[in-house]
């Protein structure tokens, strides 16, 4: 059985068999598989569960409404309705939809799309965003030049079969095809053609020049004042796009500088720009821009970051909040080229390499951003946390971490301790729920301690971890305990009498969370021991005159 997803869904018998069947429900969810990438819905599964309740049976007639109901409901939707038996015998309904040539609605003019395991309705605005993803995933596959099969680059022809026949991705089923056999397959040609997709990959520059909108990338390097001060630009049309990537990263000498950090009696250089990255954000800008929209690919290097810059919007129903978890594929064949020739990881999980390589080397995710006519995406140049590259190179050797937990690790280690509010936030995930896969062993290795509960519970590095480690870290005042923050704020004021929470947070340390800070400060009032003055932003605390000894006491209460 499938799980729920951009592909399939699960739905009770109960929407079919009750006194009134929610068919409009059914036709929305159908029109949304429709303009996604087409799936399949099983009725007859409950929630939460994985086969059908034993001895169910489908019926003829209930498999006919059906047939006859979502046509009626819907346009331009194509749909196969199927009985299907599973493990335990009872029986389900498969209903698959195809993915629609042109655009999907419901009779009613509603507009929907699959966005992971929701269906989301389309507004006006988004539909001519459809309507480009739709006409970039037909341009791969269309003959638009009618340029005849044998007009060939012979050097890029003998190139992607070299590459094709050595690669662990591609199955020996396709390896032991015919040349035109394996042109047809990854649908570089039609008939006795070459497709729009063939033209890029393996046609010859003068075809892929008359090509509309073939990939240009400029490099740009800008200096302190933001004055250019280099530019490298490929746009004759010579290179494909595995071309491309290499000439990118071999002609740009920035790539090579790097950091030299100390490791122990030797030193360990780390890159300004990992090589990961760098291929990474490349093959993601060739792969998800939309051929059907103008406009070159640029890389802007800052003194503190590189900045790619892509000509379109986001893939509809992917958003700077989402990119790590959702996929929305684009340009389907030239992505499974991509893919195969191992230019690019696994659609999805892109970003999630890109965020494993920048955590891991000290440096902050990618800041993703859409415009009114490019996505950008933001890398740092400079390590914030140089110590975070050892103890992490460490800790993954000693316990062969996954890519989630070098992830969440690498956030924490470079942030102390984060809530599990942070950690939602900054994995770009709905609900504390969706932390454990991504914290995985760390608890019960004892990497990460937890304190805490629910969304306010607060995740951190091991402390004899760090020293066994040899962690270089620098002392903090972030996980300071409560007993000794409530001692820390009263030395504070014994000091200096008056204060606001800003000027106490200045003087304590800035790591401390503001929040904290102001809730001791509450539970110091509530105890007698602060009184406030003034209202809102102009609120300062005095300390009430109350015996050294006194607070000691009440400071032993709050432990």
């Amino acid at each position: 059985m499938s799980t729920e997803g951009t592909e399939s869904d699960k739905k009770s018998l109960r929407l079919l068999r009750c006194a009134n069947p929610d068919w409009d429900a059914l036709a929305c969810d159908c029109v949304a598989f429709a303009n996604a990438r087409g799936g399949c819905i099983q009725i007859g599964i409950e929630d939460g569960q994985q086969e059908p309740p034993a001895g169910q049976q489908i019926t003829e007639p209930l498999l006919e409404s059906l047939r006859k109901r979502i046509p009626q409901l819907t346009v331009n939707v194509t749909i196969t309705v199927n009985k299907a038996a599973a493990a335990n015998l009872a029986e389900f309904i498969e209903l698959r939809i195809l993915r629609a040539p042109g655009i999907a609605a419901t009779t009613e003019g509603r507009y929907f799309i699959r966005v992971a395991d929701e269906t989301k309705r389309l507004m006006p605005d988004e539909l001519q965003r459809l309507m480009n993803d739709k006409s970039a995933y037909n341009w791969e596959s269309h003959c638009s030049q009618r340029i005849p099969r044998h007009r060939m680059d012979a050097v890029k022809r003998g190139a992607f079969l070299q590459m094709v026949r050595a690669s662990e991705r591609v199955s020996q089923f396709v390896k032991d095809k015919s040349d035109d056999e394996v042109f047809d397959h990854y649908i570089l040609t039609s008939d006795q053609g070459l497709t729009n997709l063939g033209v890029l990959w393996i046609g010859r520059r003068e075809d892929r020049a008359t090509l509309s909108h073939a990939p240009v990338i400029q490099f740009i390097k800008y200096d302190d004042t933001g004055a250019k001060v280099h530019k490298i630009v490929w746009d004759d049309f010579s290179l494909n796009p595995f071309d491309l990537i290499e000439a990118v990263w071999t002609q740009v000498p920035d790539w090579r500088e790097s950091y030299e950090l100390p490791d122990g009696l030797f030193r360990k250089m780390v890159p300004h720009f990992d090589e990961v990255v760098i291929r990474e954000l490349l093959a993601n800008a060739l792969v998800h821009r939309p051929y059907t929209t103008r406009g070159d690919i640029f890389l802007n290097l800052y003194p503190d970051r590189l900045e790619v810059h892509n000509p379109g919007l986001l893939p509809l129903g992917v958003t700077p909040a989402n990119i790590l978890h959702t996929t929305v594929k684009r340009n389907e064949l030239l992505a499974k080229v991509f893919y195969d020739l191992k230019l690019m990881e696994r659609e999805g999980t892109g970003y999630d390499r890109i965020y494993e390589s920048l955590l891991t080397s000290g440096r902050p995710a990618p800041i993703v951003t859409e415009g009114n006519d490019r996505v950008t995406v933001s890398v740092q140049r400079r390590i914030v946390r140089p110590e975070v590259v050892d103890f992490l190179a460490k800790a993954d050797q000693q316990f062969n971490l996954s890519q989630r937990e070098r992830i969440t690790l690498g956030l924490i280690a470079q942030n102390e301790s984060l809530t599990a509010v942070e950690m939602v936030r900054r994995l770009e995930l709905r609900d504390a729920e969706g932390l454990r896969p991504w914290l995985g062993r760390l608890p019960d290795l004892g990497l990460v301690l937890t304190k805490g509960k629910t969304k306010g519970t607060e995740y951190r590095i091991q402390p004899e971890l760090l020293r066994r480690l040899a962690f270089k870290g620098h002392t903090s005042l972030k996980g300071i305990e409560k007993h000794r923050l409530r001692e820390l704020v009263l030395r504070d004021f014994e000091i200096y009498k008056e204060a606001s929470i800003s000027e106490i947070h200045a003087r304590i340390g800035k790591e401390i969370p503001i929040r904290r800070l102001r809730r001791t400060v509450d539970e110091l009032r509530a105890d007698g021991l602060l009184t406030p003055r003034g209202e809102r932003k102009w609120r300062r605390y005095l300390l009430t005159e109350t015996p050294r000894n006194n607070l000691s006491m009440v400071n032993k209460a709050g432990q």
